[in-house]
């Protein structure tokens, strides 16, 4: 064999071996442009009000993770900046930010970390209506872990993967575990989100309805659910929606256990949090 032909096997074969070996998904990156409105700096998150990211999502204003302490140690609320996204198929994380100006609080929304509902509090009461059209309220599953997200049908990533990391958790909880843990998802858009499409939705990310629901209702009475939990707002006139990805543990007492704030909690250690309530 001539020892070109060698060199051009042995390069395929370290490819091949850097392929299979490389950690996590692939990422792609995509640059961007906004303002910082909060830097939750013990949850790794940075709250954004951003321009459209092109081949991404359009403008809104949302969370990111941001993994890198000392980036995020470096962002401050009111500034103008460009930054990287990082797309995991799992993620999104803030990997570089350039500053250009300080573009002061006009447009803010206000302050997610001063209004999110606390660890160890009651766990703001609601009533609302699930994909099947039925009426339930938190007082329902008194006695149950309930595991409540915030979602919205349109969400141009954030939500489905956290719904997809989320039915990766139900899959893995044992029988008994999973008999006494309820999954609940209010969405942030009860205007288009109707009981069938989040039915659609669900069943189209493999949640399984019979331990799962998904909750819409009155624009007014669901606003009211959205603050209590401080975790955003509605569709704005404009089309935009403010959110806080965030997901908040339930304990058969109706007390919030935990909440984890983005998308960068595995299922693996909600499966541990549950496993840590069920006594």
């Amino acid at each position: 064999m001539r020892s070109s032909q060698l060199s051009s096997i042995l390069a395929v074969v370290l490819s091949s071996a850097v392929c299979a070996c490389s950690d996590g998904p692939a990422a792609d990156r995509y640059p961007a442009s906004g303002v910082v409105r909060e830097v939750l700096i013990e949850d790794h998150q940075v709250v954004i009000e951003h321009d459209e990211i092109e081949g991404l999502m359009p403008a809104m204003t949302m969370s990111f993770d941001v993994p890198d302490h000392a980036l995020l140690e470096k962002l401050a609320a009111g500034q103008a900046i460009d930054f990287t996204v990082e797309a995991t198929g799992k993620s999104y994380r803030v990997v570089e930010a350039t500053l250009k100006g300080e573009a002061g609080s006009a447009g803010s929304s206000g302050s997610f970390s001063e209004e999110l509902a606390s660890v160890r509090d009651p766990a703001p009461a609601f009533e609302l209506t699930d994909q099947n059209g039925a009426k339930l309220a938190l007082a329902d599953l008194r006695g149950k872990l309930v595991l409540l997200d915030f979602i919205f049908t349109s969400c141009p990533g954030p939500c489905p993967m956290l719904t997809s990391a989320h039915v990766t958790l139900q899959r893995m909880l044992p029988p008994a575990l999973r008999a006494r843990t309820r999954f609940v998802s209010i969405s942030l858009d009860p205007v288009r989100d109707t009981p069938m499409a989040l039915r659609a939705y669900g069943l189209a990310r493999g949640a399984d309805l019979a331990g799962w629901s998904f909750l819409t209702g009155d624009p007014e009475a669901v606003a009211l659910v959205l603050k209590g939990y401080g975790v955003g707002s509605m569709r704005r006139p404009d089309g935009e929606i403010d959110h806080l990805v965030a997901t908040f543990l339930i304990d058969a007492e109706g007390r919030i256990a935990q909440r984890f704030i983005g998308l960068e909690h595995e299922p693996e250690a909600l499966l541990r949090a549950l496993e840590s309530l069920s006594g």
